[in-house]
């Protein structure tokens, strides 16, 4: 599908890019905590976030040293600014275009799997990803509900038009024969940087139908999870009899307020992550490490 964007610089695409910050070796004290945790509750859902991706290449936000604001002064675009905006739109999908080769090639890795597999054995009740990469999908899980959208579809501003992604690329590769790239760091919404001239030139894609803008189905930073969203996760974590919290700082409120919702209904919550939280001194179990260090071995004694 690809081989007609010959400018591209794939062996740049594939670059490796460290994007797990330091941390420490699981502590044996701290496998066997989660492995009890575990063990006591048969309807777990699991809430994931950048940090369990950053081991597939995709960097997250907030980490530090490795994470796209440490590296960088880049912002994520503003919901208002791409709506309100022809050039914002213009600048986001000449970066999203000339990304989405090398972010719709990453694949998962072992917590995804091991995600996967405690579903698999009736461990795991729901998925609840902040994430847009579909890594989940990817790695065999079902029941994910994509808290902030995907990367993966794309809709029409004013009508009800969609198109996957990836058939979106094809119209965008036509449209754009001598886009030339050569960048080095992707973003966690599959974004990269182009110079002033690569995204002047950029064709936009519209709508077939009505001729509006497109916008991929994320939750721009300023815009609202839908209410039929956040109602069917209220819905599963009133199901659940626990919350494990898998990579991420809960710094956003859509994910946090589902940890206040799980405090307030008296689960019993865990969270593996590097590096503090939001929700450190309100939930049972706190371990800081890297998820893959620590979950395959706690899935194989389940």
């Amino acid at each position: 599908m690809f081989n007609r964007a010959r400018n591209i610089n794939f062996k740049t695409l594939c670059r490796p890019i460290v994007c797990v910050p330091k941390h420490k070796p699981p502590d044996h004290k701290d496998i066997q905590i989660l492995r009890e945790f575990l063990t006591k509750h048969e309807k777990v859902l699991i809430l994931t976030g950048a940090g369990i991706s950053t081991e597939s290449g995709i960097p997250d936000y907030r980490s530090e040293e490795v994470g796209l604001y440490a590296r960088s002064n880049h912002k994520p675009i503003q919901y208002q600014e791409f709506v309100k905006y022809p050039k914002a739109r213009q600048r986001y999908w000449a970066r999203n275009f000339v990304g989405w080769p090398r972010f719709s090639s990453i694949q998962p890795n072992a917590t995804h799997f091991s995600i996967t597999k405690m579903q698999k054995a009736g461990k795991v009740t729901a998925i609840v990803t902040q994430n847009v990469d579909r890594l989940h999908h990817k790695a065999g899980s079902s029941n994910v509900i994509e808290l902030h959208g995907t990367g993966y579809i794309v809709k029409c501003l004013k009508c009800p038009y969609k198109v996957s992604r990836d058939e979106l690329q094809e119209v965008l590769l036509e449209n754009n024969l001598n886009m030339k790239s050569n960048f080095g760091m992707i973003r966690p919404d599959g974004d990269v940087d182009l110079t002033k001239e690569q995204e002047d030139n950029f064709k936009s894609p519209l709508c077939p139908n009505c001729e509006s803008p497109l916008k991929p189905d994320i939750i721009f930073f300023g815009d609202n999870v839908p209410k039929q969203r956040v109602e069917q996760v209220r819905k599963e974590v009133s199901s659940s009899d626990a919350v494990f919290v898998l990579g991420t700082s809960l710094t956003v409120y859509s994910s946090y307020r589902i940890i206040l919702q799980a405090k307030e209904e008296k689960k019993h919550i865990a969270v593996l992550n590097i590096g503090s939280t939001r929700a450190d001194d309100i939930v049972d179990i706190k371990v800081s490490a890297k998820c893959g260090d620590i979950l395959p071995d706690l899935c194989n004694s389940l």
